[in-house]
């Protein structure tokens, strides 16, 4: 029938339908076809003299628009998430990430060319891979074969996302009891930061990763060079966040208007008096003013705790005064280093008592959240699913997350003495692909057996801190039968 006698729109809509069910039709190809990002090989990019055509197709991409004359370019696609067959038209920075990876153009050319942050490129192409109109290889941040078993599920074997821990400064307004590094370290200079921050980018796109920086200290808001720094993360399209003390609302909205946070961190050790104690006077009620400040501008807080023999009791209390405050309350176990060395942790027996005592808590408070790995030993025994351990694949050691201090000094793990590299001298990669590395992302000899290896191996840092082995010895604190 000629394009004259059919209905002003018909012949587009018969044209896209056409080309979905050709795309509905073929046949993606396997993660291990391809060695860099590529366009999706099903997509088609259809041109239609009508707006809001898709929606008549997909009523996924029905957004309300009203259908009109007017040029549109549609793209259909088979996603590899999925295998299911989408049709929405074309936005910009669609065609723009497709239009870099199938040129193979250089983004830093592009983002110029754009008058934008090269991290605007990247974040265009990151979501395209999301919505699969590219494919991207898996992940290179993936445990070996050898963590694998039958109870574990295969997300805590491969880490989407990688974390760079970055102390940029050793100053600190705190005096805190239990700190485990006062150490004298200068600062970071702002040209090396960039540079560093230029080799976090390269790294995460190399092994085909989202970057987070995690901004820590010391305080990291009294780097004099913190907002430019923060900014410049920002504008290499890394995720940040910020492990910091209170300060002030206009602070915050400054934070914000450049980057929203994933989160931002304060610490509190408990109850009023014993968390003045040991941070000094007037620090919980500050805390306390603080959440609500980051409440008000919507921005993500979490509360983290310092595990000690003095301030079990005082945990479940805290959670309940935090209740409708804060995203998430977690703790760690104090680390027997630096100024800590003088504290104490509780006796093995009355922390797996607490460990129970916090999971029935949780079941009434949502604030109270999960990080110490060996929560594991105690689901495993309820026979209740896993959890994912303390940074998402059990301990995460030189896995998915490397601490970085001032000096260019890289540790496996901020917590304990575990160098493993300097800046000054070896890239991000190549300090993370050192054998030294590949020790800690091992772990302990004594896990290897393991079933839980995957999302726990306990804690490195209280191995050490009790004088064992942590590439030998069992995290002391272990109740699981092996």
């Amino acid at each position: 029938m000629a394009k004259t006698r059919k209905s002003a729109f018909q012949y587009d809509l018969d044209q896209l339908r056409k080309v979905r069910a050709r795309v509905c039709s073929s046949q993606l190809p396997s993660h291990s076809d391809f060695e860099r990002l590529c366009v999706n090989p099903t997509l088609e990019i259809v041109s239609s003299a009508w707006r809001g055509l898709a929606g008549l197709l997909d009523r996924k991409a029905c957004t309300g628009q009203q259908l009109e004359p007017g040029p549109e370019l549609v793209l259909v696609w088979k996603s590899p998430h999925d295998h299911q067959t989408y049709t929405e038209a074309a936005r910009p920075a669609d065609l723009a990430a497709i239009k870099i990876i199938l040129e193979e153009r250089d983004r830093h050319a592009a983002a110029r060319e754009a008058d934008v942050p090269v991290g605007a490129i990247d974040t265009a192409i990151r979501q395209a891979v999301s919505r699969g109109l590219l494919l991207s290889p898996p992940s290179r941040i993936r445990r070996p074969d050898s963590f694998s078993n039958a109870a574990i599920n295969e997300r805590y074997l491969t880490a989407t996302v990688f974390t760079l821990q970055w102390h940029i400064t050793r100053e600190c307004d705190l005096n805190c009891l239990h700190c485990y590094d006062r150490s004298a370290r200068s600062r970071v200079l702002l040209a090396d930061g960039l540079k560093i921050l230029d080799q976090m980018r390269a790294f995460c796109l190399s092994h085909y990763v989202q970057g987070q920086v995690s901004l820590s200290g010391g305080n990291p808001l009294l780097h004099p060079d913190f907002m430019t720094l923060y900014r410049a993360a920002a504008e290499r399209g890394l995720a940040t966040a910020l492990l910091a003390n209170p300060t002030s609302s206009r602070q915050v909205a400054e934070i914000v208007a450049v980057q929203m946070p994933a989160y931002f961190q304060v610490s509190l050790e408990g109850l009023e008096k014993h968390n003045d104690r040991i941070r000094g006077a007037g620090h919980f009620q500050r805390t306390l003013e603080f959440l609500d400040i980051l409440a008000d501008l919507k921005v993500p807080s979490e509360v983290m705790l310092t595990l000690t023999r003095e301030n079990l009791d005082q945990i479940l209390p805290l959670g309940e005064l935090l209740r409708n405050r804060t995203s998430s309350l977690t703790f760690n176990r104090l680390a027997l280093f630096g100024r800590g060395a003088a504290l104490a942790l509780p006796e093995k027996d009355d922390y797996v008592a607490f460990l129970s005592d916090y999971r029935a808590a949780m079941r009434d408070n949502p604030v109270l959240a999960l990080k110490d790995s060996l929560f594991n030993c105690a689901l495993e025994r309820e026979n209740q699913e896993l959890f994912a351990g303390c940074a998402g694949y059990g301990c995460g050691a030189a896995f998915n997350f490397l601490a970085l201090l001032p000096d260019g000094e890289v540790h496996a793990c901020r917590k304990f003495p575990s160098a493993i590299g300097t800046v000054v001298t070896e890239s991000l990669s190549e300090i993370y692909h050192s054998k030294t590395a590949a020790a800690y992302r091992e772990g302990s000899s004594a896990c290897q057996g393991c079933a839980q290896r995957a999302v726990c191996r306990g804690c490195p840092a209280v191995t050490a801190s009790f004088g064992g082995d942590p590439f030998s010895d069992r995290d002391p604190f272990c109740f699981r039968q092996q």
